[in-house]
């Protein structure tokens, strides 16, 4: 049997058995409650836990890890392709890799853009969360002096 024969024969049965089946996704029996989440204040709801120490660690990791090491890598790959371009001057090849190059940069430049908006988020909301708890806090200073604690 030829390999185009053999290949149409797979894909028919493929396709049959596709009209004829049906596949739910759905999650493994030990996983927990899938309805309606439950009410705040309920004994089943978990508390906000939120730490400024958390996210100024990550903001930090991004910052002096993740950052420096996508700008290494794309440093690197820069390189070997610029390289490339050059060893196949000439040809339809240099073009696509100029252009894959091309599109490789704007990638790079998106992925950079984008940790710097997580990091000033994740600095943001450390700063708004104490804020909020320094707030709060002051708002019950008036009742602890009403009840003398």
């Amino acid at each position: 049997m030829s390999f185009e024969r053999e290949w149409a024969q797979r894909k028919d049965e493929v396709a049959d058995r596709h009209s004829t089946q049906m596949r739910l996704n759905q999650l493994q029996g030990d996983q927990g409650p899938t309805g309606q989440p439950p009410l705040l204040g309920s004994s089943q709801s978990p508390d906000l836990a939120t730490t400024s120490a958390g996210k100024k660690k990550a903001a930090n990791s991004i910052e002096n890890n993740i950052e420096p090491g996508t700008r290494t890598a794309a440093d690197v790959a820069d390189e070997s392709v610029r390289g490339a371009i050059a060893e196949f001057t000439g040809w339809e090849t240099s073009a696509g890799l100029k252009k894959a190059h091309s599109h490789w940069d704007e990638q790079v430049k998106r992925l950079l853009g984008r940790l710097s908006q997580e990091k000033s988020a994740l600095r943001s909301t450390a700063v708004l969360f104490s804020n909020n708890d320094l707030e709060t806090e002051a708002g019950f200073v008036p009742v602890s002096k009403v009840s003398g604690v």
